[in-house]
């Protein structure tokens, strides 16, 4: 096609001139190949460039979520021993001191003035077991193990409502789930409650947690101030970086959203198999 070109412009301009046109034709060419080369070799350059700096994003992402799930992971070992501390170490030894002193109490050759001291050293031992008792099940509830994801949640959600002005309107069903698993679903209730107290000023509640064909979905709502949903992911807080964690833990995905003074919604979907 080339060739056909020049031999036509050679007929058209014989001579000198002919040449001369040959030469910048080819010249023109040569340059807008030369020029497509370097856009291709540029764009192919970025291209590449793009995809190392995506693949170095997505490698420090997934470093981020290992120390995190890591972090995690100790965290619940840590509750774990300090709770069983509490119960081995410390509550056994105040309901020692707390027998004792009820012994001491019962011997009618001691004065007034023991009597009331020995009172006063049940009623701190007393409240001190109790404070011992409710940070152990803080840190790991009983009855989680004992009788699952359910019963746990609702006695959370009953002990909320007791000691705050939180309304609390739920309905979650009884699926079967593994021990770790349950613990990180009620890690997440927890934690969205207790942002939504701390943060969200919010006094209602709404919970749903329903069991899917194929997994399980955590619909999660409240009346609170809101937030700005995209400073949020932007920058999120380390009580959502710990909720984002565990639902990847889960296998699952996790959504939100909120307006200024309308609330704030957090839906996660969770699949079984992992």
């Amino acid at each position: 096609m080339f060739t056909f070109i020049c031999s036509r412009m050679v007929e058209k301009f014989p001579g000198e001139e002919g040449s001369v046109i040959l030469v910048l034709l080819v010249a023109t060419i040569f340059l807008a190949l030369v020029t497509l080369g370097l856009i291709l070799f540029f764009f192919f350059s970025r291209k590449k460039v793009i995809e190392k700096e995506r693949e170095k994003a997505n490698l420090k992402i997934e470093h981020q979520q290992k120390i995190l799930q890591t972090s995690i992971a100790i965290q619940e070992e840590e509750r774990k021993r300090i709770a069983q501390d509490l119960h081995d170490a410390i509550s056994s030894k105040l309901n020692i001191v707390s027998l004792t002193t009820n012994v001491l109490l019962g011997d009618k050759e001691i004065t007034k003035k023991q009597k009331e001291t020995l009172e006063q050293i049940l009623g701190i031992t007393s409240t001190t077991l109790e404070s011992s008792r409710k940070i152990a099940h803080d840190l790991l509830p009983p009855i989680l193990e004992k009788f699952g994801l359910k019963a746990a949640l609702e006695e959370l959600f009953e002990e909320f409502s007791k000691n705050t002005n939180i309304d609390i309107q739920h309905d979650i069903e009884d699926f079967s789930l593994s021990e770790s698993h349950q613990l990180h679903v009620f890690r997440i209730v927890q934690e969205l409650i207790n942002n939504s107290i701390r943060h969200g000023k919010a006094d209602e509640l709404v919970i749903f947690i329903q069991q899917k064909d194929s997994g399980y979905s955590l619909r999660y709502q409240d009346n609170g101030v809101g937030f700005d949903v995209d400073e949020v992911k932007q920058k999120a807080g380390i009580g959502l970086q710990n909720i984002s964690s565990r639902v990847r833990i889960l296998n699952g995905s996790l959504e939100f959203d909120s307006q200024i003074n309308k609330g704030s919604t957090f839906l996660i979907r969770c699949k079984y198999g992992k």
